[in-house]
């Protein structure tokens, strides 16, 4: 499908949602771009040793989520690229800090670093570094829990390119035959490390979906599109959704890949919104508060571990 920043759009979406759940949502997108940014300061410093797969440019699909199947606090299993998804559903920003410095104080004990996060208290499970393994780890963890009749979602977030593994389409089509109460979201940013989708498939993610009889759409980034057919969906699982993203990074690290230039810029298209809902001076305060509060606790930490360059 054409990547545009209107794919799937709804005229004046955001309207349809109150202004504390903007606001909170766009909170969530602040701290979780702030993080990012400051990471790759720091990472440039030398100061992290391990690899670091940054988020920032589709943080506002994770803001979203976070905001729209929460209900239950479900499973979360997430890609490599999950710093906004941890942050966004309540992870320590502290503790992710010490992950990415390698300290045993770190979400993950310092041992996953940046591409294998997890958080028992809410309920994300890490990845393994094999593209795509956590789509099978989810759809065996949602069978279990349904033969153990535990009320809870899943929620099972891949990329454009993890996704093309067998093992991924296979779990697609299992969890449509058992009724899996999962929720599958494709961050497709059109990119396997540098190569774009036209040239490894010709065919898109709904339509798989669809031919496996499971409800799926294809969208682009607007936070506010996504928490709308996230609801929607909610109640009609297993389903897909497949969000057209823009990242703003490389693909690992902080270098300069010679890769094409973003479609779009979500996170100044947020702040368009914003403004035409009345709520930039809000939106300023939010950013400026999130910006401070992470610088904060970056500042805090290097000094805590003498890592101040």
């Amino acid at each position: 499908m054409e990547r545009s920043p209107d794919t799937g759009m709804i005229p004046n979406i955001a309207n349809f949602f109150d202004s504390a759940t903007t606001l909170e949502l766009f909170k969530r997108i602040c701290t979780s771009r702030a993080f990012e940014l400051r990471t790759h300061q720091v990472f440039d410093t030398g100061v992290i040793k391990s690899p670091i797969y940054l988020s920032y440019g589709q943080e506002a699909v994770a803001a979203a989520l976070s905001l729209s199947f929460f209900e239950d606090n479900p499973y979360k299993y997430a890609q490599h690229r999950a710093h906004d998804l941890y942050l966004c559903y309540g992870g320590n920003p502290i503790a992710l800090i010490d992950e990415l410095l390698g300290l045993p104080t770190g979400c993950s004990g310092g041992w996953g670093g940046s591409a294998s996060i997890q958080c028992p208290e809410i309920n994300m499970h890490w990845h393994d570094g094999l593209m795509g393994s956590q789509v099978p780890i989810a759809v065996g963890d949602a069978l279990r829990k349904k033969r153990l009749s535990i009320n809870r979602r899943t929620l099972s977030i891949t990329g454009d390119a993890s996704a093309e593994e067998d093992y991924v389409l296979t779990s697609l089509a299992w969890a449509s035959t058992k009724n899996l109460p999962i929720l599958f979201i494709c961050n497709d940013n059109d990119l396997s490390v540098l190569t774009e989708v036209r040239l490894r498939r010709n065919w898109s993610m709904t339509s798989l979906a669809e031919a496996f009889k499971m409800p799926a759409t294809e969208i682009a980034d607007d936070p506010w599109l996504v928490m709308h057919h996230v609801k929607r969906l909610a109640h009609h699982l297993p389903a897909l959704i497949n969000i057209q993203v823009c990242r703003g990074s490389s693909h690992a690290g902080t270098r300069k890949d010679n890769y094409k230039t973003p479609e779009w810029n979500r996170y100044a298209l947020i702040q368009r919104t914003l403004a035409e809902l009345g709520l930039t001076k809000k939106a300023k305060e939010i950013e400026e508060n999130a910006n401070r509060e992470i610088n904060i606790f970056w500042d805090k930490r290097l000094k805590e571990t003498g890592n101040v360059r």
